[in-house]
């Protein structure tokens, strides 16, 4: 089921399951994992895009193998705050995920994850190769830790 809100997804959620934050690019998938106490997201890797059905299919491979709760998708508003091509990608992806999955799936705003984890890593000194191989899962790290720090506060603030 997709939930707009972040307050209803967080409602959702099974109890002591991880959730997994996906950066879609047309070319890729970065992938990160929260723990199951949903406080710290990990980066995990990234899924060379071919057609959605195999993207789908590792994708579930992973939340199978790492007993995910729940996902959180990346939405790339535009600057402006307005949903553009990209936005009715993620949710088309979205839609045709849930026909597949019983998992709760939401969305978190991703203006600037790739900016803020391309500096990152640019401060960790590593180099360009290496940027390019995990800029995808690191700006999910991001995307998701932004949704587990909103939830953390939902669930302090009940």
């Amino acid at each position: 089921m997709i939930f707009e809100a972040i307050e209803t997804f967080a409602d959702a959620l099974p109890r002591d399951r991880a959730l997994a934050g996906l950066d879609l690019g047309t070319k890729t998938i970065g992938v990160a994992v929260s723990d199951r106490r949903l406080s710290v997201a990990t980066p995990l890797e990234t899924i060379k895009r071919t057609k959605f059905t195999k993207d789908a299919e590792a994708l579930l491979a992973i939340c199978a193998k790492r007993e995910i709760g729940g996902l959180v998708l990346g939405l790339p508003f535009n600057m402006d705050g307005t949903e553009g091509p990209r936005c009715q990608s993620t949710r088309a992806f979205a839609r045709n995920l849930e026909r597949l999955t019983d998992l709760p799936i939401t969305f978190w705003d991703e203006r600037l994850s790739t900016v803020a984890a391309e500096r990152a890593l640019l401060e960790a000194d590593t180099t360009r190769k290496r940027r390019s191989e995990v800029i995808d899962h690191v700006a999910a790290g991001y995307i998701l830790q932004g949704a587990l720090d909103r939830i953390g506060h939902l669930r302090r603030n009940q």
